[in-house]
């Protein structure tokens, strides 16, 4: 029996060889494909069936969160009342391997009597469904990576990754931000880092502070009533340092008699502070570099809380 990491690699190796031969076959049919998508005003319908169906579902879904409308059909199913997913103003993808499968020969003459350009993502140039396609993709790809060269794998492989050559293609054109993103992408940790500002993330927390000429007492008592690891020093509602946990650590290393220190005197000067109206992943960012665990939060000028790295992480950004 070879080794299960062998033929780990073996398949990787396959796929990747076939990936890198879709380069070759790229014809002005893709750049033309792109450019009837960017101007139509209606959805992209993408169709297969078996695993083509599968991958045309993660096409769609690819397709509509980078800001092209696109809609899943199954080609067995629209040969039994889905074909009315198709508008007059879409354009037709259908994917498959071999072009020759029946439902894929039932379904084809049916798009063109509709007259809707047709794309074919096919891996046999002499199929009919690439015969009778207005715009053919190549991804034909020489092996599967299966040893009898049966399961789909490197031509699946091989379909996905021509769809999100088109999606990205769509997405250059249209000029598609980060900001747009994130209005397709308002759950989860990826959402987040696109639109969540501190000020949504601090609002909770309570605002330690302490004055420059306050005893080490007053100072470990706000730090630790307030539970954010740190107190603003504030000087005529001005911000002129921070004293975190291990300033006091530091301090009491330094100062076995503490009665005599004052917050100005271990305090840190001039701390990196965030504006409340940043994003939450630019305070991360800053957190990183300067190798802190919370930031004075800033609202004109004026300090107005304390993001703690808790709380991004509560948030499931880092």
């Amino acid at each position: 029996m070879k080794n299960i990491l062998d033929i780990a690699r073996e398949v990787i190796d396959t796929e990747i060889d076939s990936i890198k031969g879709l380069r070759g076959l790229l014809t002005d049919d893709f750049a033309k494909v792109v450019k009837i998508i960017y101007n139509s005003k209606g959805n992209v319908v993408v169709s297969g069936i078996g695993k083509s169906a599968i991958i045309a579902q993660k096409i769609v879904a690819t397709l509509n969160s980078t800001g092209t409308k696109a809609v899943f059909m199954h080609a067995a199913d629209a040969i039994h009342g889905d074909l009315g997913i198709i508008r007059d103003d879409d354009i037709v993808i259908i994917i498959s391997k071999s072009g020759e499968t029946p439902e894929i020969k039932f379904l084809t003459p049916l798009i063109k009597i509709r007259s809707n350009p047709l794309v074919a993502i096919v891996g046999n140039r002499d199929s009919y469904l690439a015969r009778q396609a207005d715009y053919v993709l190549d991804v034909t790809v020489p092996f599967e990576a299966c040893p009898n060269n049966l399961a789909p794998t490197s031509s699946t492989t091989a379909q996905l990754v021509m769809g999100d050559a088109l999606a990205v293609a769509l997405l250059e054109c249209k000029g598609f931000t980060a900001q747009d993103f994130a209005k397709f992408h308002p759950g989860g940790a990826l959402g987040k880092r696109l639109y969540l500002r501190v000020g949504d993330v601090c609002v909770k927390n309570p605002v330690p502070s302490v004055r420059p000429d306050d005893i080490m007492t007053n100072v470990i008592i706000e730090i630790s009533a307030k539970m954010l690891g740190a107190a603003a020093v504030m000087e005529n509602d001005t911000l002129i340092g921070i004293i975190t946990d291990g300033d006091l650590r530091r301090m009491l290393m330094k100062h076995p008699n503490i009665e005599k220190v004052k917050a100005q005197d271990i305090m840190t000067r001039n701390p990196k502070t965030i504006e409340k109206s940043d994003l939450v992943v630019n305070a991360l960012s800053i957190m990183q570099n300067c190798k802190v665990t919370q930031l004075p939060v800033m609202e004109d000028g004026k300090y107005v809380g304390m993001i703690h790295i808790h709380d991004i992480v509560n948030e499931g950004i880092l």
